[in-house]
């Protein structure tokens, strides 16, 4: 189902105002989140042609599921003004010897927050 929006420019007061007040991205889910804290989990690689919020340096990079945040919008289909297709984020870290190689420090990491469609269990 597209999501409808209006074509018209948002005026500067609108534009704070909506700033000011936040937009709220939570969804609502019907089923448990499918990791949980401590999973292993691997970024897909996926080269879609529009819009996508995985960062292309993680794809097929293993990390462990940190925390479940929740369920959220998707903004890869909401940025195309499809569908909102609500799913769990979770916060992911990745070591950065999974990320550079064995060159970067061994107890460094990074910390990333993907949706489920972004993630293959391992």
């Amino acid at each position: 189902m597209a999501i409808e929006t209006s074509n018209e420019c948002m005026s500067v007061a609108q534009a704070q105002a909506l700033l000011q007040q936040g937009v709220d991205c939570r969804g609502v889910g019907d089923h448990p989140p499918r990791f949980q804290t401590g999973d292993k989990v691997r970024a897909k690689v996926i080269h879609p042609i529009t819009y996508t919020r995985l960062p292309r340096y993680v794809r097929g990079k293993i990390g462990t599921v940190t925390k479940v945040h929740g369920v959220y919008v998707f903004p890869d289909t909401v940025g195309q003004r499809l569908e909102t297709k609500p799913q769990y984020v979770y916060s992911v870290r990745f070591a950065a010897q999974e990320l550079w190689g064995p060159e970067a420090a061994a107890q460094d990491g990074l910390y990333l927050d993907l949706f489920d469609d972004h993630l293959d269990a391992t």
